[in-house]
């Protein structure tokens, strides 16, 4: 039984980056007006799942001496590195108020999150486009 350490080194390293493929094929279903509103929806809402939970980012939570915050990788925007108090760190940013600005300028601290930030906004407004009929304009 292989474990996910072992998947991951057979795809070599590209498994965790599954959302890309899922962004294109959602740009590739605009392009294409004969993809109907179900197939925008559907690549949108895994685009956007794989922006908060599994996209490669780094952890940004609070760390005591660093202005930056913990330099950690983690898995997607909403959680945070294999340290277990900086994944409830992270969730708890968005619900205290004064901690909801800290976590927003994490979002665009350095070009892999501020991609995955832009791609995961793009994705949730082409589900919104896509589930509300007649916005766009043909």
């Amino acid at each position: 039984m292989a474990t996910s350490g072992a998947r991951s080194k057979a795809l070599g390293g590209l498994g965790q980056w599954w959302g890309v493929l899922a962004g294109l094929l959602l740009i590739a279903a605009w392009i294409n007006s004969s993809a109907g509103p179900a197939v925008v929806i559907a690549l949108s809402a895994i685009t956007v799942a794989w922006c908060l939970f599994q996209a490669p980012v780094t952890c940004g939570a609070p760390v005591r001496g660093r202005d930056d915050g913990c330099r950690n990788n983690a898995s997607g925007i909403l959680l945070g590195c294999h340290i277990r108090q900086h994944r409830w760190q992270k969730l708890k940013m968005l619900i205290l108020r004064r901690q909801v600005r800290q976590f927003c300028t994490g979002l665009f601290s350095d070009g892999k999150a501020t991609i995955v930030t832009l791609a995961g906004i793009g994705s949730f407004a082409s589900g919104l486009v896509a589930l509300i009929p007649g916005v766009v304009v043909h």
